[in-house]
Parts: structure tokens; sequence; C-alpha cells
């Protein structure tokens, strides 16, 4: 997954709590990756407007990013690297 485009952003959780997150929206990551990833045929899970369910790069897992509570601007970058140089800022 060197060549996906990550995001870097910090939002507040539903307990008010402030969480940063390294991601990457699913539909940047390869069907293959997914393919490996997903188990199972269960029923699509409606999220709350604003929510998206991302790939938390350091958490190795599905996670939901905030949208609607972002802090600050979100960072956006073209492979995930030791050393992480943004390209561009998304809102």
């Amino acid at each position: 997954m060197n060549n996906e485009k990550a995001y870097v952003g910090t939002f507040r959780k539903k307990n008010n709590d402030f969480r940063t997150m390294v991601f990457v929206k699913l539909e940047d990551l390869p069907a293959s990756f997914l393919e490996t990833k997903i188990k199972g045929k269960e029923t699509d899970r409606k999220l709350a407007e604003g929510s998206e369910l991302v790939w938390d790069v350091e958490s190795d897992g599905f996670r939901v990013f905030n949208w609607n509570t972002i802090i600050g601007e979100v960072e956006k970058y073209s492979a995930f690297e030791e050393k992480r140089t943004p390209t561009e800022k998304t809102s």
C-alpha cells in the first residue's frame, strides 16, 4: 500500500475526547487489500451523516472518521512514509 492517498486529521469523538487519525479512504484502497480484510457478508451499517468508514493506518483496522467535528484541517499525503509530506489540505 505505498501509493494510496493517506490523510491525517483530528476530530472530536462522541465522548468529547479528541482523536488524531492517519487514515485511507476505502475508495483509495486496492480491491485486493479490502478482500483480505472483509470477512463474511454482513449487512451494510448506516453511518451518521458526516461519518466515514476508513482504514486506520496506525491501528491497522477499520474506524469511523467524523468529518462533522474536525479540529483544524485534514492533511492529505501521497504515501505512507516515516516522514510524511503533505501534498494538499482538505476540509
